[in-house]
């Protein structure tokens, strides 16, 4: 299996390990190439608080210590240079000028923030349990199934918006649902909304993430999106690149087999490596599973 992984967290961020630990642990795996993806800067656009993005006050850095890395790395390792920007409704998005005037190798959309109907600060969905369910009885009045829909039209507002590359763990709302804690994931309100951001990522033509984050760290049984959801997938032919959201360089390529045995079970034959932009356009290849 060919190994890649553009989802990668450092130093400058919530990582654990600086760029040249993770460009070597890449090229000792035999990896085709590797991107940064650092969780771009939230607080001077939202005003919210965050210990796990990257300050704007080392964003130049940031991107100066890839570029290098890149160089460093030249014919052994291709570099890439990227984001990962969160959306947050009348707050932050993929699509911002800013994000897209950088010149980046690649944007990565994600959704980890919920905002509250009482007007309350937004949350994240993936924080630990006791906190997310506190925060969805306080301020969703226990409205579980409300919590899960507002994640979900979140994340179709963003694919409408555009702007990325790469969908990110689309479906990081069941990070706390363990046992259908909140809401069913074989329910019909659910089910449809499988059905909606699938065709609404088929019509964007964005590449969609398999992220096995959460089989790393123990927070779920199944990579992000599951069965299911890749079976939805599948049915409209979207592409997938498999990553590890690799928050230590000990966990590039970690459950990619896994991976793997859920893509071929969903119907995949092959997922998508990212080869740089030409044109301004994003460049994918297809790679057998």
């Amino acid at each position: 299996m060919v190994c890649s992984c553009i989802h990668t967290h450092t130093t400058f961020c919530d990582g654990k390990d600086d760029i040249e630990t993770f460009c070597r642990s890449a090229y000792e795996r035999g990896f085709v190439s590797l991107g940064f993806s650092s969780h771009a800067p939230i607080r001077k656009k939202t005003g919210l608080v965050s210990d796990w993005h990257i300050s704007e006050d080392r964003f130049r850095e940031y991107l100066d210590e890839v570029l290098s890395a890149r160089l460093r790395w030249q014919g052994r390792l291709p570099v890439y240079a990227g984001l990962e920007v969160d959306y947050i409704q009348g707050m932050i998005s993929p699509a911002d000028r800013e994000f897209q005037s950088l010149g980046l190798d690649y944007l990565i959309g994600s959704v980890h923030y919920v905002i509250p109907p009482d007007g309350s600060l937004p949350f994240t969905v993936d924080e630990p349990l006791e906190e997310f369910s506190q925060k969805v009885r306080e301020h969703f009045g226990d409205d579980r199934e409300g919590v899960m829909e507002t994640y979900w039209n979140a994340v179709d507002d963003m694919i409408r918006a555009g702007g990325f590359d790469l969908l990110a763990h689309p479906d990081l709302i069941k990070k706390n649902n363990r046992g259908d804690r909140f809401f069913s994931r074989e329910g019909e309100t659910y089910l449809k909304h499988l059905k909606k951001t699938t065709d609404l990522a088929a019509q964007s033509g964005v590449v969609v993430e398999v992220n096995t984050g959460g089989l790393i760290r123990g927070w779920a049984d199944e990579p992000y999106p599951g069965l299911d959801f890749l079976r939805l997938l599948k049915e409209k032919n979207i592409p997938l690149s498999i990553n590890a959201d690799a928050h230590r360089a000990e966990h590039l390529g970690g459950y990619y087999p896994e991976a793997r045995r859920i893509l071929l079970d969903a119907g995949y034959t092959q997922a998508v490596l990212f080869e740089g932009r030409r044109q301004g356009r994003p460049v994918w290849t297809g790679t057998p599973l």
